[in-house]
């Protein structure tokens, strides 16, 4: 296997070449994509494995803040700024008070119209023999809450903890996750940090570890795991439609992904607010909430054995 690292946001080091970014130019005739539902619907009742590639725009719509836009501050501090290994080494009491509010924001909140059409499209095609599997950038679990099963969290779920003594990864729904946080977190930029001792912040429960914990997600400028990423290529590489709904098209590696499928032939249909870096490589693009958008596209089509 060809030597390779991804780091989230970003890349470093060589890229496997299936995961190279699609050459754009030589291509001045390159139609605009279409918004053709009908003609969206008629590819879809063919696909035997449809791929769903989800961003934090389909967060959005539940009511959770992205890391980008109006949401993109916690008190005083860019979200960027404290999703960070040094971030969280010079001060874990901050940073487990900003992801303490997090969880808490995301344990209130519900899965929307999109994630319920995908979760019930996944089941239908699943009892037809057809796979649907759905590769997410987003940390909230919100899919699998909505019940789809096929679910690959690239950027991991800010419900497991990861110890940073002996590496144990477990689920924790825990709310508050430790006695020292319940009522902190509030992200009003005039509060105080609630500078909780070390000893007090979650620790690891695994045998006499006691070891700190950190939320199991992949922070900016971490490596992201290279099993999920040579499990998403094999998605990506026997898919013949892939959608991509709320995403910018902008993070890097996830950013590859789309266009990687489009430079193959595959039918690919952006379901977004805006046109993306991407749009111009797809199939389809439907613009508008993917609550509203998605949910017709992905209902079962009259061919469709019941």
């Amino acid at each position: 296997m060809i030597a390779r690292q991804f780091t989230c946001r970003g890349i470093t080091s060589q890229l496997c070449p299936r995961l190279k970014e699609p050459r754009t130019q030589g291509r001045p005739d390159m139609a605009r994509p279409s918004s053709d539902l009908a003609a969206f619907r008629e590819v879809f009742s063919k696909a035997k494995h449809v791929a769903i590639l989800t961003g934090a725009g389909v967060s959005a719509e539940s009511g959770i803040p992205t890391f980008r836009g109006e949401g993109g501050f916690w008190r005083k501090w860019q979200s960027q700024d404290l999703a960070t290994p040094v971030a969280f080494s010079q001060n874990p009491s901050r940073v487990w008070e900003f992801n303490h509010y997090r969880r808490e924001v995301m344990l209130s909140k519900v899965p929307n119209p999109a994630h319920v059409a995908i979760a019930e499209c996944e089941a239908r095609l699943r009892k037809q023999g057809r796979r649907l599997t759905i590769v997410t950038q987003n940390i909230d679990e919100l899919h699998s809450r909505a019940g789809s099963v096929d679910v690959i969290e690239i950027h991991g779920s800010l419900f497991k903890t990861r110890c940073m003594s002996c590496g144990h990864v477990a689920v924790n729904y825990k709310s508050p996750i430790c006695a020292a946080l319940e009522g902190k977190g509030a992200p009003d930029p005039n509060t105080n940090d609630a500078q909780i001792p070390s000893h007090e912040l979650p620790r690891c429960e695994q045998g006499c570890c006691n070891g700190l914990l950190r939320p199991h997600v992949v922070w900016f400028g971490e490596t992201l795991d290279s099993d999920i990423l040579t499990r998403v290529e094999q998605e990506l590489d026997c898919c013949d439609l892939c959608l991509v709904v709320g995403t910018s098209s902008i993070v890097y590696p996830a950013a590859m992904f789309a266009p990687q499928v489009a430079a193959r032939g595959i039918p690919v249909a952006e379901f977004n607010m805006e046109e993306t870096p991407a749009t111009m490589r797809f199939k389809f693009h439907f613009h508008g909430p993917c609550g509203s958008t998605l949910p017709p596209a992905l209902v079962r089509h009259p061919t469709e054995v019941l």
